[in-house]
């Protein structure tokens, strides 16, 4: 089986844990601030808190801003569930805005129309998450002035697209949005095996975030409201939870985070060469805006359904069957049961539905081979009944 996504992990990675496993600090140590540092030094933010998992730093990023109950929370309908997750663990009421069918980004202009209809029916949302689906980045600048209109903060789901770029700038370094978030999974782009940070450049976001992963306690004594008893003293000054990153994980991103530019070249190459090898077959692929570098997290294309004999599922059924490990990336949130008792139906965001009836993730990961590559494409070839 030809995975859709892999890990790369090198001696270099086990070394950096194993240093770690030998140490004083397996949490709560010198490793985690060191990868904090290097990320944002990285994307050009003014801080990093690294937590547990991207839905994690979704969550406390949500809380930093204040969302809560009888507030509003919107993004895309193609995500994967964390991204609008994170608003109900807020309390707040959730909604989607479609997609763009060329990006397959949130489109600007329909958050556009949806806030002016919004503003006269009083419902304007507090937060918007922005997904950078497959790691290209969503408009910003168009978002960014929106939010300036509408008075809305502006979350970057930056989970597939660390290394990416938007308009020549890295994503993260925080021009148009509060705070991004980065997600470390195994199938990301750089791994801390699970982990997830929240990058921003203001000061109080940034202090908010660290506090609420850490159960909300602090031992800063400018941060307590009595006279400490003594040096052992701490406060619970929040309502907090134990999101904290182990030093083991952080070791692993300061090992990988040396290789991420290599990674998304390599990504960017594999990915030139699918647009090259499926020209001439009945699939869309993906289109790269040329203000954007992608971090390529995810290669999807889509089948022009009228033009092949086959199904959709039978398609993707065929090339499971050859051993290609190909997955979709994402059924539409709004259509998930638990979104459904909210009031959501099947019709009410029509391009992300389309984009569902048709997407299929081809594998792409960096230590793919041009040989694996090949094989991908001759079972799409056969699966599409050529």
């Amino acid at each position: 089986m030809i995975p859709y996504g892999r890990q790369d992990i090198r001696q270099e990675d086990v070394d950096a844990v194993v240093e770690v496993l030998r140490s004083d600090f397996l949490t709560q140590g010198p490793v985690v601030p060191r990868f904090e540092q290097a990320v944002a030094g990285y994307v050009g933010a003014r801080h990093a808190v690294a937590v547990n998992s991207a839905t994690s730093a979704l969550h406390i990023a949500c809380l930093a801003l204040d969302l809560s109950e009888g507030d509003w929370l919107w993004t895309s309908p193609i995500t994967f569930v964390a991204s609008a997750n994170c608003g109900l663990y807020c309390g707040a009421k959730v909604d989607f805005v479609d997609i763009d069918p060329q990006t397959y980004n949130l489109c600007p202009e329909a958050l556009a129309a949806k806030l002016k209809k919004a503003e006269e029916e009083g419902r304007l949302p507090k937060v918007l998450v922005a997904v950078h689906l497959c790691g290209q980045p969503c408009d910003m600048a168009a978002i960014h002035g929106l939010s300036r209109r509408y008075g809305f903060r502006v979350i970057e789901d930056a989970s597939h697209a660390i290394g990416g770029k938007y308009c020549g700038e890295p994503i993260g370094n925080g021009r148009y949005s509060a705070i991004t978030v980065f997600s470390f999974h195994p199938v990301k782009i750089i791994t801390t095996g699970e982990g997830g940070m929240a990058v921003t450049n203001d000061d109080e976001l940034a202090e908010r975030m660290s506090l609420l992963r850490s159960h909300g306690i602090t031992r800063d004594p400018q941060c307590m409201t009595h006279e400490p008893d003594g040096p052992w003293y701490y406060e619970q000054v929040d309502l907090g939870f134990n999101y904290r990153m182990t030093e083991m994980q952080a070791a692993l991103g300061v090992s990988q985070i040396e290789r991420l530019d290599a990674y998304v070249a390599r990504r960017n190459e594999l990915a030139e060469r699918y647009d090259r090898l499926l020209a001439d077959l009945p699939v869309t692929t993906p289109w790269q805006h040329p203000d954007s570098y992608s971090g390529r997290h995810l290669y999807v294309i889509r089948l022009q359904i009228d033009a092949i004999a086959r199904s959709h599922r039978a398609v993707f059924e065929s090339l499971r069957e050859h051993g290609i490990g190909v997955n979709l990336h994402y059924i539409p949130v709004h259509l998930q049961p638990w979104y459904r008792q909210m009031g959501f139906r099947l019709g009410d965001f029509p391009d992300a539905e389309r984009y569902y009836a048709e997407a299929i993730s081809l594998p792409l990961f960096p230590l793919m081979t041009e040989g694996q590559q090949d094989s991908v494409v001759s079972a799409l070839e056969e699966a599409l009944g050529g």
